[in-house]
């Protein structure tokens, strides 16, 4: 998508993963960009920690990457043929994590950074919009993600009469790989699957067995944990529960979710099952970090060390970060926002990224990367529709502004096959053979694949 420059620019609040491929996509379409991002200029979050555009404050996984199986890597595989700059950088970045595209949190912002301060038609400004960006700026795609500073959130509802809906998120924490005991823990992907890089061993695993498992719940259920204030009563986002939470759901919760122990075998006791794992996944190029996959938590600094060094093989971990909670806000969607992703009451405005209600990076890098193309269009005078639901950037765009069927209660999603308009399952494959039926549902997630990428490319195209 090329064209002559437009000498009237298109502002982005927000240099997160949305705001950076937003800013991206509108500058490739030959329209100047002003990227405002108020960490440049020393205003702090609750999460952030350095002030690099497209910094990952949680997990360093954008999760699967297999787009023939699985919505997420389908999404992936869309944004690639869509030029986007996060998935080029979390290729060029990736590190081991099995068939996930797990990167290196620094290498991969560092790389989004100086694309964009290097890019002629982008200039990245260090300020907070307090407030309504200026009513001067008639192109505003707002991108300031789940973390949206209050003067800014506040003014967008006044504008539009609604309350913000709020979700907590819970983070991980991250060890020092050279304090993990490897006569306990060992190295293997579940499965022995191999991902991107070849790796079929990119996780640690810290086997337990029945008796240590109960005695780490029952520590993880009595520790001390971060409270809120009555008025903070909300929602957690499920795809970030922290463990004590599903704890309290179940003492086998844990075991079948982030510590379940299938396609894991012990090279010391290969007879033995354990009866939980506890997973760590390579956290940067170096490999000196790994986070613990799956424990986001709410549990006080103190206690964390305490109970988490009760895992085995992690009895004399040091921490890099301990894990920590913050709230999120994003908006009402289905009744705010149009397909166009612009805000009914205030149409020069765009929503894009984690604040429209998507959930994960790659979701919110998708979002940043179609509002940015509908606005290089809309400024040259070619509007662009948003991709057919058959997509799944197109199905994220449904489910937000259209698919829900009550604004009430609405909620972050991830992206998943359910949002795409459904498929009748193949029983037969393409040889002619019949499909097993316990196969045809992996058969179908396939063909919606294939559908899609068609769908999306035929979009690309005209």
């Amino acid at each position: 998508m090329s064209a002559s420059p437009s000498p009237f620019p298109v502002h982005v609040v927000g240099g997160g993963l949305a705001g950076s491929e937003a800013a991206w996509q509108i500058a490739r379409a030959g329209v100047p960009v002003i990227l405002h991002e108020m960490r440049r200029a020393g205003v702090k979050t609750d999460a952030h920690r350095t002030d690099g555009l497209a910094e990952l404050v949680c997990s360093n996984s954008f999760r699967s990457d297999d787009w023939e199986y699985n919505a997420v890597g389908l999404l992936h595989a869309e944004m690639r043929e869509l030029d986007s700059l996060i998935m080029a950088s979390g290729d060029a970045h990736q590190v081991p994590a099995g068939g996930a595209l797990a990167v290196d949190r620094d290498g991969f912002s560092d790389a989004v950074t100086k694309r964009l301060t290097e890019h002629p038609l982008i200039t990245v400004v260090g300020e907070e919009i307090a407030g309504l960006p200026p009513e001067a700026w008639d192109s505003v795609i707002v991108a300031t993600g789940p973390l949206t500073s209050p003067a800014l959130a506040d003014a967008i509802l006044k504008a539009t009469g609604e309350e913000s809906l709020s979700f907590f998120d819970a983070i991980a924490p991250i060890v020092h790989a050279d304090s993990i005991d490897f006569d306990v823990a060992w190295r293997q992907s579940r499965y022995d699957k191999e991902g991107p890089g070849g790796d079929a061993a990119a996780y640690v695993n810290c086997p337990m067995d029945k008796a240590q498992y109960e005695a780490f719940i029952d520590a993880l259920l009595a520790g001390p944990k971060a409270e809120f204030k009555d008025w903070e009563h909300v929602p957690y986002f499920d795809g970030c529960l922290p463990i004590e939470v599903m704890a309290e759901r179940g003492r086998d919760t844990l075991r079948h979710g982030p510590m379940k122990p299938v396609g894991l075998t012990n090279p010391r006791s290969p007879e033995t099952k354990a009866h939980a794992i506890v997973q760590l996944r390579q956290d940067n190029a170096l490999g000196t970090l790994f986070n613990m996959v799956g424990f986001q938590t709410k549990l006080k600094h103190g206690a964390q060390t305490e109970v988490f060094r009760m895992i085995p093989g992690l009895q004399n971990a040091q921490f890099a970060r301990l894990g920590g909670l913050h709230r999120n806000t994003f908006l009402n969607s289905p009744r705010l926002l149009d397909r166009q992703l612009r805000l009914k009451a205030l149409p020069r405005l765009r929503f894009a990224g984690q604040v429209t209600g998507v959930e994960g990076y790659v979701e919110s890098a998708a979002l940043g990367l179609l509002a940015g193309r509908l606005a290089a269009a809309e400024r040259l005078g070619r509007p662009l529709e948003a991709p057919p639901p058959e997509t799944a950037i197109g199905a994220l765009v449904e489910h937000i502004t259209g698919g829900h069927l009550d604004g009430s209660k609405f909620q972050p999603m991830n992206v998943n096959y359910g949002l795409l308009p459904p498929l009748e399952a193949p029983r037969v494959d393409a040889e002619g053979e019949r499909i097993p039926p316990r196969d045809r549902g992996r058969a179908k997630k396939r063909l919606m694949s294939v559908r899609a990428l068609q769908a999306l490319k035929a979009w690309r195209d005209a």
